[in-house]
């Protein structure tokens, strides 16, 4: 992806990166991107205590919402104390404030020009900057004047939040006496497309790629599928050569009865859905960064169809102290469908993360064999021990400070019972995995 290799891998120390708000999906996203670059370490900071502290390791909470009087005071200093290099605003608010305030923070804030964030910030201003230059919706004054049906969104939002088909004047009316700032637009009935873009600092469109948008939950794209199509990349190249573009950005589209896209919004940042691509080779936030270090990038992405499906996910927060894990093999760690691949991966981040494992198994065959044809190596555990039929596997649990994992519930109790530590099915594998990075 870089021309510029050996500059990276002459670097002393990696950039540090600061994402607020981190637990938005955008900042999710742009955990995802970067949590395994070796050249950048990230920070997530939040107002809330969000989702971000289960991901991201070096989490900073409290920080003031970004409206109130002392957010780039307190922003300031968190960057200072952390020595930070380069900060990702992750909400569109947080764009615009910040956007163009890098000396003023200390740091590189990456995204556009600020007056291209002010304009992709309002609608009303995104239609009347691209009136004369790509199909937008019509805007109408009055729903009186306007055919049927409509649509009614706010001029500053996300994620279709206040957004709302209205199918006559009645519903109109009622909803903008409820609202007054709702814009009252035209209803664009097709199919809905996100492309996904990259500008480098000498203004060139490196890269646009289309999704289609197949599913929407809460103004969040959770099916999207490749798709290629030349008057969206051509649409791209105009949005380009207008704004002061730099980095990552998207637009979003809706086609018309007879098949013509219309531009619905621009954001200058990292999509949520953007992992789609980042699958397929373009990893939006790397190559952000790389940008902001002046250094030039080429794309090689992988041209084949694809699609991703996103849904909740949950992550967990035990509070549990422990020094040992004991396994059980049979049912357990190998299973139906051969290795247990969320209870091996735990094993190796116990290991990582200083961790005794013992196997404790009542395994009828040899157990090193087994190991062997599963091709898992004994020497992930510190030791193995083969129960005799007729003892508990409690006799041989002698630590307090430990945990056991095996399928059987009798084994699960007995332990529980006599050595009194927690105990673990196979299917709760997945409550001691610790996704901080």
């Amino acid at each position: 992806m870089l021309r510029a290799s050996v500059y990276l891998s002459a670097m002393a120390e990696s950039r540090r990166v600061l994402v607020f708000p981190c637990g938005t999906e955008i900042g999710l996203e742009l955990h995802r991107s970067l949590a395994y670059s070796r050249h950048f370490s990230i920070w997530g900071a939040s107002s809330v205590d969000d989702h971000g502290r289960m991901v991201y390791r070096n989490y900073i909470g409290g920080l003031p919402f970004v409206d109130e009087p002392q957010f780039l005071s307190a922003l300031k200093a968190c960057i200072q104390k952390h020595r930070i290099d380069y900060v990702f605003p992750a909400h569109d608010s947080v764009i615009v404030r910040l956007a163009g305030r890098d000396a003023e923070l200390g740091a590189e804030v990456v995204t556009s020009a600020a007056e291209t964030c002010r304009i992709c910030r309002s609608k009303r201003l995104t239609y009347a900057f691209f009136r004369n230059l790509l199909p937008v919706p019509e805007v109408y004054e009055s729903p009186a004047e306007a055919p049927y049906p409509l649509f009614l969104k706010p001029e500053i939002g996300q994620g279709s939040r206040g957004a709302l088909r209205v199918d006559s004047r009645l519903q109109a009316e009622a909803a903008l006496e409820r609202d007054p700032g709702l814009m009252v637009m035209e209803f664009v009935p097709g199919e809905e497309y996100t492309i996904d873009c990259f500008t480098d600092r000498h203004r060139q469109l490196l890269f646009a790629g289309a999704r289609r948008r197949q599913r929407i939950s809460s103004g969040i794209s959770v099916r999207s599928a490749v798709v290629a199509d030349a008057s969206l990349h051509q649409m791209a190249a105009v949005i380009n050569e207008k704004l002061s573009l730099r980095g990552a950005w998207f637009f979003q589209v809706r086609r018309r009865q007879n098949g013509e896209p219309v531009l619905l919004e621009i954001a200058p940042r990292i999509a949520g859905t953007m992992g789609l691509y980042r699958a397929l080779g373009v990893n939006f936030a790397l190559l952000s960064l790389f940008d902001r270090m002046n250094l030039d990038v080429r794309l090689q992405p992988l041209n084949i169809s694809a699609g991703v499906e996103r849904a909740l996910v949950s992550r967990f927060d035990l509070q549990l102290n422990y020094q040992v894990v004991y396994v059980d093999l049979d049912d357990c760690l190998l299973d139906s469908e051969g290795v247990n691949v969320e209870l091996i991966r735990f094993l190796y981040q116990a290991r990582n993360n200083g961790k005794r494992l013992v196997l404790l198994t009542r395994h009828r065959r040899d157990v090193l064999q087994s190991l062997q044809a599963a091709a898992i190596s004994e020497r992930l555990f510190d030791q193995i021990v083969v129960v005799p039929e007729q003892h508990h596997k409690s006799d041989y649990i002698k630590e307090r400070e430990a945990i056991f994992i095996d399928d059987s519930f009798s084994e699960r109790q007995r332990v529980q019972a006599a050595c009194g530590i927690a105990t673990f099915s196979p299917d709760a594998v997945e409550a001691l995995l610790d996704w901080r990075r």
